[in-house]
C-alpha cells in the first residue's frame, strides 16, 4: 500500500498529552472567570473532558451562564494552561518526531484540541515545519459536534494537502472511526499510555513508534 499523505492526531501521537489535573484546574478557573466561585466538582469534570453541546447547555443553565460565552472562556483558559505546560517543559514532542522529516509524503495534523493550542505547539516546538495543514477546534459549542469521529477536520486537511491516498494516525478509537468516516486507512499508535489498551475498533495498521511509518507508507 502506497500513501501520498499522512495526517496525524496531535496529543498522544506527536506531543505528549496534557495531565488531566491541569485541564480540570483550568476548567475550574474558567468557571471562576465567569463569576462562579464554587462550581460543583462534577460539573467541572463534565466540562473538562467529553463535553457536548447538550451538557454545556445543561451546566450553564445551572449557573445562569450564557453557553456560548462560557465555552469561549473555557476553551481560552484551557488552551493557555496547555501552552504554559509546553513553555515549562511538561508537555513536549515525542522523541521520535524527527523520524517524520524523511517521510516522503504530504503531512497534516487534525486534533480535537483547540486551534489556538495546536497553533501554539506547532510554532513553539521544532520539528513541525513539514506539516502543510494543522487543524484544531474553533472556540465554539458547535465545534464540539465536529470532533472526531466526525471526519470534518480530516476532510478539510485532506483537501488542503490535495491528498490522493491518505492515512490517519491516532491513539484513540475515535481516531480510527474518524478515518473510516473519511474513507481513508488508519494507523493506531501504541504509545506507552496505550500499550495495553484493548481496542474495540479495527485499524488498518498498528504501530509502536512513528518510525514504523517508513515501512507502511511505501
Amino acid at each position: 500500500m502506497t500513501y501520498d499523505t499522512v495526517v496525524f492526531d496531535n496529543d498522544g501521537v506527536l506531543v505528549g498529552r496534557t495531565r488531566f489535573d491541569v485541564l480540570r484546574d483550568a476548567t475550574r478557573n474558567a468557571f471562576e472567570e465567569c463569576g462562579v466561585e464554587e462550581p460543583d466538582p462534577d460539573d467541572v469534570e463534565r466540562m473538562t473532558i467529553g463535553a457536548t453541546p447538550g451538557s454545556v447547555g445543561t451546566v450553564c443553565q445551572t449557573y445562569d451562564l450564557d453557553p456560548g460565552s462560557f465555552w469561549r472562556t473555557r476553551d481560552d483558559v484551557v488552551s493557555k494552561a496547555q501552552q504554559q505546560e509546553a513553555r515549562e517543559g511538561r508537555k513536549t514532542p515525542y522523541d521520535d518526531l524527527d523520524q517524520l522529516q524523511s517521510l516522503d509524503v504530504e503531512m497534516g495534523i487534525v486534533s480535537s484540541n483547540q486551534q489556538a493550542t495546536v497553533d501554539f505547539l506547532v510554532e513553539h516546538f521544532d520539528g513541525f515545519e513539514r506539516f502543510g495543514a494543522a487543524y484544531g477546534r474553533e472556540p465554539t459549542i458547535h465545534s464540539l459536534q465536529l470532533r472526531k469521529p466526525n471526519p470534518h477536520y480530516i476532510e478539510q486537511a485532506l483537501g488542503d494537502l490535495d491528498a490522493g491516498n491518505a492515512l490517519f494516525v491516532g491513539d484513540n478509537e475515535s481516531d480510527v472511526r474518524a478515518a473510516e468516516n473519511a474513507g481513508i486507512d488508519s494507523a493506531f499508535i501504541r504509545r506507552p499510555h496505550r500499550r495495553d489498551w484493548e481496542l474495540n475498533v479495527w485499524p488498518t495498521w498498528e504501530i509502536e513508534r512513528l518510525s514504523d511509518l517508513h515501512d507502511i507508507v511505501g
